[in-house]
């Protein structure tokens, strides 16, 4: 693919685990994780022959990266993306991460 630039090869630790849905299930995607030595937790396409067997718990904690994603895009200023800079996106990403951080613990007791 042009333009094709994998997150995975930007500077930092090397990814071990890939967790996606259904979307990604794509021999080029597959093929690239299993050079790269990182395994896919990829749930099948219903039209796969062989449909593979993946981790449930694994694949369970993407749950909580989506539902943590949705409670970050409450604020409208993420979701609309108002910032013009990077470093002031990201600030309030952390203050909006820190919202939900004071908020579970405020709730339980």
């Amino acid at each position: 693919m042009k333009g094709y630039a994998p997150v995975m090869d930007e500077p930092g630790p090397q990814p071990r685990v890939l967790l996606a849905d259904k979307g990604y299930d794509a021999d080029f995607i597959l093929a690239d994780l299993d050079a790269r030595d990182v395994v896919a937790v990829i749930p099948a396409r219903r039209n796969r022959k062989v449909q593979p067997v993946i981790d449930g718990h694994i694949y369970a904690l993407r749950n909580l990266v989506e539902r943590c994603f949705s409670r970050l895009k409450h604020s409208r200023r993420l979701a609309t993306r108002y910032d013009k800079t990077a470093d002031s996106f990201l600030g309030f990403v952390l203050v909006a991460s820190i919202r939900l951080w004071v908020r579970h613990f405020v709730h339980t007791t």
